[in-house]
Formats: structure tokens, C-alpha cells, sequence
């Protein structure tokens, strides 16, 4: 993932220990790009996607237009705090567990290859996905909770802290992992955006003169955008559906409903409701914090994955 540079010596941290431990760090920085580009058209999509039926919004710009007249620009960022914490919580178990998973594999399953291989890569992806899973299912338990107050004279949470409150006392630690298995399904599709994350970047070295910043850039957005939303956003939709309805409990059979119910009610279509929002998000907030993340590992002299 990024190229090796010759540093002093890391006191008594072996240089291999180092590196795992720079993965973590460089997460952080990853998270914070990532939630302060993102989170106004990640707060559209939700609304977009919790929404269906009610008639309250009639596309992205309906809901652009209706959040700033009731909310002004607070009513986008609405629910910052806990993805502000919980994406550099999870982009740093994220990135951070992708990095150690790849050194991994290299070191013990293909130590006769001079980088890890494209099957190698895909699968760190996924295990790193689903490692994750167990911090994002309560993170975008409470995010998805406090965007979906559209109205303030009725509003049930006070902030994320009260919806972790709240939560815990009426249903325990279950209902704040009541999306862990939708989350679960949701990031499995993860095979799809770091496979698409190496080829990418493969092919940009072999064929351009770009920067590794830049190469960074355009891959890590190319391959969220389309690599993986285009595949994912269909299960992020079940997770939304799940995570804002008191009807379902979180189970794989309230899962297999909510799928059920979405097309019931609105066909394919139903899946890809608020995908424009989440579209046009995803370039620019992974493309921004994957560059963040290979960019820290690369100054800091981590060893490559």
C-alpha cells in the first residue's frame, strides 16, 4: 500500500511492531477527513433512506432544500459527534487492522512474493470489515437515530450520549448492537472496495507518471465510489431500515424482513433510494481519507503491506 523509507531506527520497537502500530495512527487522520467531508450528504442519505413511503421528501434536493429551511446548516450535521468520534474510533480499527492483516498474510500465507497478491488483499479487506463491524454497529446506531429527528418541537434525543443513554436503559447493551448483523452483511462488501483499491492503484503506477499522494487519492475515491458503494449501498439501505424502525430487533430474520419489506413497498427501487447523495459523497470523502491515511504511513516510515 505505500512505499518503504529508510528512518532511524524506532528506539526499542522493532521496526515490524512499529509499522502495526502506525496503521492505528494513521487511521485517526483517515477518520477525521473523512467525517468532516462527508457527513452533510451522509445526513441527506439517511433522510433519503428512512423516508420511503411517508412522501416527506421528493428527491436529494427536496431534502437539501427542507433540511436548511427547518434546520439551517445545522440540521446537516445533526449527529456529527458520534461519527466524529467513531470514524476516527473506526477508521483506526479499520485501516489499522487492514494494515496488520496484510502484513499477516504476506509474512506467513505468501512470503515468497515480493508484495502481497490481490487474493491477499481481498481478504484483509473483509476480515478487517467485519473487525469493525463490533465499534460501527453502535456508532451508526446513535448517528442514524439523530439524523432522522426532522422535527425539533418533537425531538427524542438530546444528542448521542442520550441515545446511548436511553437506549442501554430500556434494552441493554442488544439495542445498541442491534444492527451488528446488518453491519456485518454491509461490510463484507468490503472485498469488493480493496480489491478495486490495488487494482486501481496498480494500474495508475503502471501507466501514469502520478504522484503516490495523487495515486492515493484517485484510487481511494474510484474505489469506494465505485468499487464498493455500487455493490454495498443496497445493504446499507436494510441497515438504515433497521436501525430506525423499532419493528425490527436486529436478528437475521428481521434482517430477511426489512429486505422483504423494502421491495413490498417500493420494488428495486426501494434499495437505491438517497444513492445520488451517497454518490456524489463518496468520491470525495474516501478519496480524501485514504490519501490522509497512506500519507502518514508513508512520512511516519512504516514498512509497505
Amino acid at each position: 500500500m505505500t512505499q518503504e523509507i529508510t528512518t532511524p531506527k524506532q528506539g526499542i520497537i522493532s521496526d515490524e511492531n512499529y509499522s502495526r502500530i502506525m496503521g492505528f495512527v494513521a487511521g485517526v487522520f483517515s477518520g477525521v477527513m473523512k467525517n468532516t467531508v462527508g457527513h452533510p450528504m451522509d445526513s441527506i442519505k439517511v433522510r433519503l433512506q428512512t423516508s420511503q413511503g411517508t412522501g416527506r421528501f421528493t428527491g436529494p434536493l427536496d431534502c437539501v432544500k427542507k433540511t436548511f429551511q427547518q434546520q439551517g446548516i445545522r440540521g446537516f450535521y445533526l449527529g456529527f459527534t458520534p461519527p466524529l468520534v467513531g470514524w476516527v474510533l473506526m477508521d483506526s480499527v479499520l485501516l489499522g487492522s487492514l494494515h496488520n492483516y496484510r502484513m499477516l498474510l504476506h509474512k506467513y500465507v505468501y512470503p515468497e512474493h515480493e508484495k502481497l497478491p490481490l487474493l491477499g488483499c481481498v481478504v484483509s479487506g473483509v476480515m478487517s470489515g467485519w473487525t469493525v463491524s463490533f465499534i460501527a454497529a453502535p456508532v451508526e446506531y446513535a448517528k442514524a437515530r439523530l439524523q432522522v429527528q426532522y422535527d425539533p418541537s418533537t425531538t427524542k434525543y438530546s444528542g448521542p450520549l442520550d441515545v446511548i443513554k436511553k437506549t442501554w436503559k430500556q434494552k441493554g447493551v442488544r439495542g445498541l448492537y442491534k444492527g451488528l448483523i446488518s453491519t456485518l452483511i454491509f461490510r463484507s462488501n468490503f472485498v469488493f472496495w480493496w480489491g478495486s483499491y490495488e487494482l486501481i492503484t496498480q494500474w495508475f503506477k503502471k501507466n501514469t507518471n502520478m504522484s503516490d499522494p495523487a495515486i492515493n487519492f484517485w484510487a481511494g475515491g474510484l474505489s469506494a465510489t465505485f468499487g464498493f458503494w455500487t455493490f454495498a449501498y443496497a445493504s446499507d439501505v436494510v441497515k438504515q431500515v433497521v436501525l430506525c424502525d423499532d419493528k425490527y430487533d436486529g436478528s437475521f430474520k428481521s434482517w430477511k424482513s426489512a429486505v422483504r419489506d423494502i421491495y413490498t413497498g417500493h420494488g428495486i427501487r426501494g434499495f437505491f433510494k438517497g444513492f445520488t447523495p451517497s454518490f456524489c459523497r463518496s468520491f470525495p470523502a474516501n478519496a480524501a481519507a485514504l490519501a490522509a491515511f497512506e500519507f502518514v504511513l508513508r512520512t511516519s516510515g512504516a514498512k509497505p503491506s
